[in-house]
């Protein structure tokens, strides 16, 4: 995968524990003129004998991208750039290509499950090296609001087992289900209902008659009859999953991979496999086998709601067999399109294009004095210092209930408590805390009681000052990656 490395000035700007990160999502590039420029998309170079060994496989795109923008789709093979095959390519020359310093754009022959071959063109976007993105400040003043904003990890106790046999799994385009058990009948078909729905979104097709792969399901659950009870000194740790159908992260009634199995009232198991029926019938192509110690009883079919979507995930390209880790990055932030100068906040270093703050006239050089009554005119440090402040004095008005370890290590992670968002506003609306950048949250209840999501700048332009209302777009997104 390729990463950039933060420059010191970067690194001045990530606040508290937060790490302001633009490595792993995209793929950037130096040009000419100090700018850098970005397709949005990472990628790795292939060692599975059954999805595009030896070539480049995409491995995660950049919400609002240009690659989100081209259809690339993740785990799509790279198959050619700008017409040369990867074959003929070192990684080096691979890593060159994929963002050209000569070039706007690249044209990618990719492979997909769901189409054989197809080209995409993606058009990079280009920002001066000195600028910072509203997503990025999202991500540094998460604490604003850690409730739409925040990046999670978790590890499922999943299994993979694939065939030894150098197969190719693009061969494979429809599967069917072996017959459901008549005494667990409506159990099995809400199961193969959440298969079939990610199959189908990955692009295989459901057959009623022969089909290239046959699925089958696998569970048991019942009482631990060697529980002991719980460990008389062990702390007890929240067990957290993200719900691909909910949004959002879950506590759920589980043990933590640490805990002995005689700690578990309940124990859990739950698998499914894709059998070949295509060439070598009979054959398992691929297995996902997950064991859960619980706390207490658990429905299956909620089970597989939760981790189906993330058993498939791997299929059919695996990047880890077991005790799989899965890094969450939620973000919900108000974007007008300004690009801000990272050495000092309150300068405009560029303006995206048919964003609300153009089309307001905000332009590159305008200094942003304040935001909804904030002045912006502090240092990086000042910033830091009163965002580190601010955390500290407001810990009383989070949710303890809540409580998480975020993806960076940071162990005092909660959200507000909900009986305390006037105190939270107050405290964001306080000028000595320096949270003009809460208007990155102004949609929500804590930052800005009122439900009115229109931001006021106050612009310099020249010698001219003007207030600007703006109407931002809230940006949402969700990436789920496998460590």
């Amino acid at each position: 995968m390729k990463t950039v490395t933060l420059s010191v000035n970067m690194k001045r700007i990530i606040f508290y524990s937060v790490v302001l990160c633009l490595s792993t999502l995209s793929t950037w590039g130096q040009v000419g003129g100090g700018k850098i420029c970005r397709t949005g998309v990472a990628y790795e170079i292939s060692k599975s004998s059954h999805w595009g060994m030896g070539k480049p496989v995409v491995t995660s795109i950049m919400p609002y991208s240009p690659a989100e923008k081209s259809g690339l789709h993740l785990y799509d093979i790279i198959e050619e750039i700008d017409g040369i095959p990867v074959s003929e390519l070192s990684g080096e020359e691979i890593g060159i290509m994929m963002n050209p310093a000569e070039r706007s754009n690249i044209v990618l022959t990719v492979k997909s499950t769901a189409s054989p071959v197809r080209q995409v063109s993606i058009f990079k976007e280009c920002k001066p090296s000195n600028s910072i993105a509203e997503a990025q400040l999202a991500m540094a003043f998460n604490m604003y609001s850690l409730e739409t904003t925040s990046i999670r990890e978790f590890t499922c106790p999943f299994k993979i087992t694939v065939t030894n046999d150098d197969i190719d799994f693009s061969n494979f385009k429809t599967f069917a289900f072996a017959p459901v058990d008549e005494s667990n009948r409506e159990l099995e078909k809400d199961i193969n209902r959440i298969i079939e729905q990610e199959l189908e979104g990955k692009g295989f097709e459901k057959k009623d008659g022969e089909a290239d792969m046959l699925i089958q399901t696998f569970y048991y659950f019942d009482k631990n009859t060697k529980y002991v009870g719980p460990s008389p000194v062990k702390l007890k740790v929240p067990v957290y999953r993200y719900n691909t159908v909910r949004g959002k992260m879950e506590k759920l009634p589980f043990l933590d991979l640490s805990s002995s199995e005689s700690e578990a009232p309940y124990l859990l198991q739950f698998g499914f496999r894709i059998i070949d029926q295509k060439v070598e019938k009979g054959r398992v192509l691929w297995e996902c086998e997950s064991n859960d110690m619980l706390e207490e009883a658990y429905r299956l079919e909620e089970y597989a709601q939760v981790h189906v979507p993330l058993m498939i995930q791997q299929f059919p390209y695996v990047k880890s067999k077991s005790n799989v880790v899965f890094r969450v990055t939620q973000s919900s932030y108000n974007y007008t399109g300004i690009n801000y100068n990272m050495d000092k906040l309150s300068s405009v270093v560029s303006v995206d294009r048919n964003s609300p703050a153009y089309d307001a006239g905000i332009r590159a050089r305008d200094v942003i004095e304040g935001i909804e009554g904030q002045s912006t005119d502090y240092s990086i440090d000042e910033f830091t210092s009163a965002y580190r402040q601010f955390i500290t004095n407001t810990m009383k008005y989070r949710d303890p209930e809540t409580k998480f370890t975020d993806g960076n290590g940071f162990r005092s992670c909660m959200y507000w408590d909900t009986f305390k968002y006037p105190e939270v506003s107050k405290a964001i609306q306080n000028p000595n805390n320096l949270t003009a950048f809460a208007y990155l949250y102004y949609f929500t209840p804590y930052v800005n009681p009122t439900s009115n999501n229109t931001i006021t700048f106050y612009v310099k332009q020249g010698y001219d000052r003007k207030k600007i209302v703006l109407r931002p777009t809230i940006r949402t997104s969700t990436i789920i990656e496998i460590k």
